[in-house]
């Protein structure tokens, strides 16, 4: 990748995690930050700082022209509850979702993504600058599973990969081999806590999936520190991942936080097909 290029800043550690390898390497770069999700810290890490709303795409367009930026990553969640009820298209995005039957995440972003390329502007992986993060397969925190948990976590990847392959959600809460809760909109933390409040205190795995694609362009899984303390709280024992395919946010500090809390986290290699 060329050392000018833009990333496109959500929420959470993900954005200000890249902004600082890019400045470690030396890169300019461009922060387009979500005014309804970025971290104003950015502007610390960034070369130069724009804000736009989540609908602004003409602004978004406009602005990568100016400053000659042809390359562009997304870094950090949109909530898809905005995406979806909070949204004010401009001219432009409104146009294109005109244009659309559904209104997942895909569609959503996709249409975006044809935009920026149809004006020279080309998406780049989400994980480029943090390839060190992602998930690899096997068991990652000290803990191992026991025989009931490799069979929870087997079915809750037959339901996380179905689930993903229809743009619903990422993960699923499993306890004695039944799916409890799946996501949704409402995010990972919300899903765990409603099916903790279900099951009676009986231990639950959590699963994601990375919904089969062959790239990493947008809506990439990650965990983080703040997902092993949801964990815990509601009596998760396991997170089981798609290797290569999930970004473990602060690693270090959430495999120390895993281990502390006794939580396995294990990486697979992704479904196909």
């Amino acid at each position: 990748m060329s050392s000018r290029y833009a990333i496109i800043c959500g929420n959470g550690r993900f954005p200000v995690l890249a902004l600082e390898a890019a400045r470690r390497q030396g890169d300019e770069v461009l922060a387009m930050a979500i005014k309804e999700e970025a971290d104003p810290v950015i502007e610390t890490l960034a070369a130069k700082t724009v804000w736009i709303s989540l609908g602004d795409l003409s602004k978004l367009i406009d602005t990568l022209h100016q400053d000659g930026i042809t390359q562009v990553m997304m870094a950090g969640q949109v909530k898809h509850v905005s995406i979806f009820s909070a949204i004010r298209p401009d001219w432009r995005l409104f146009k294109l979702l005109g244009k659309l039957a559904t209104k997942n995440t895909d569609s959503l972003i996709g249409v975006v993504v044809d935009e920026l390329k149809s004006e020279g502007i080309e998406l780049v992986a989400s994980t480029r600058l943090l390839t060190s993060l992602l998930a690899t397969e096997g068991l990652m925190a000290r803990r191992k599973l026991t025989g009931d948990e490799e069979k929870n976590v087997a079915y809750g990847r037959t339901v996380a990969n179905t689930l993903a392959g229809l743009d619903i959600g990422q993960s699923v809460a499993i306890a004695d081999q039944a799916c409890v809760a799946v996501e949704a909109m409402e995010g990972t933390d919300a899903m765990l806590r409603r099916a903790a409040s279900l099951v009676n205190g009986k231990e639950l795995t959590l699963v994601k999936a990375s919904r089969r694609r062959k790239h990493l362009l947008f809506d990439v899984p990650v965990t983080g520190p703040t997902t092993i303390e949801v964990m815990r709280e509601c009596g998760a024992r396991v997170l089981a991942v798609d290797a290569g395919r999930t970004l473990l946010l602060d690693k270090d500090a959430l495999l120390k936080a895993a281990d502390d809390a006794r939580i396995s986290i294990i990486g697979f290699a992704p479904a196909e097909g």
